[in-house]
């Protein structure tokens, strides 16, 4: 059965509901979370867990982050960036070494580094998949907390890499911190189905370079699944941002 087939049916007994969000006159309250979006993940030939060829997901993923960031920028609304980042030689099963200090691979992919000099970009280099546990520091304060807090931040909306995996850990964390009341002005999390992605290892793939089947991630069942799992946890999916 073919990947298209198989998401096919999956889009008919698993609909998503997606909408449009227009920050042009809603925007007051909103704050953009971007996952993990460095060279390790998204820059083609980068590093273990980079695409080896062009990938138009992960291309359409920079992209759209780009323009909803300099929308953010010149509205003044404040944005929050994750950066995946691992000190070498400390393993994170089940994956390969990725995203090591100092290597370059943690940095923020090139159409992105200019957020670095944004004095409205908070950024946070964390070493798990799940970002809200990754922004917890030394003396148990928690970044994305603080940073909502100290921009008065009522509503999140998420892009970035992995949907299905860093993206969704960190968006249903995020769902648990809201209802919980961590975040005590926190409403809504919204996530921007073209502003993420995942990566690609088709079965035979897989099988070709000496993994189990079992390992195998088709790219575009995957980010559904994602999108999936996160919407029926209470996030919120828009296929149009307007900035």
């Amino acid at each position: 059965m073919s990947q298209d087939k198989i998401l096919k049916d999956i889009e008919e007994v698993m609909p998503l509901s997606k909408s449009e969000l227009d920050l042009r006159t809603n925007g007051e309250g909103f704050g953009l979370i971007i996952v993990d979006e460095v060279n390790g993940f998204a820059t083609v030939g980068a590093g273990n867990l980079a695409p080896q060829t062009h990938n138009e997901q992960v291309a359409t993923m920079v992209s759209e982050t780009d323009r909803l960031a300099r929308g953010f920028i010149k509205q003044g609304m404040p944005i929050l960036a994750f950066l995946d980042t691992h000190e070498p030689g400390k393993p994170e099963p089940p994956y390969p070494p990725h995203c090591e200090r100092g290597t370059g691979e943690e940095d923020l992919v090139p159409e992105l580094k200019w957020l670095e000099e944004e004095s409205s970009v908070t950024l946070v280099r964390k070493d798990c998949i799940n970002g809200f546990i990754g922004a917890y520091q030394q003396d148990s304060s928690n970044s994305v907390i603080d940073w909502a807090r100290d921009n008065h931040v009522e509503n999140i909306l998420v892009v970035g890499i992995c949907t299905d995996i860093c993206v969704m850990d960190f968006v249903l964390t995020l769902l648990s911190v809201r209802n919980h009341g961590m975040i005590p002005n926190l409403k809504e999390v919204v996530v921007y189905d073209k502003g993420c992605s995942t990566y690609s290892l088709p079965r035979s793939v897989a099988e070709e370079i000496g993994l189990p089947s079992s390992a195998s991630h088709p790219q575009e069942i995957t980010h559904y699944m994602g999108l999936y799992f996160m919407a029926s946890r209470g996030a919120q999916l828009v296929d149009t941002a307007i900035v």
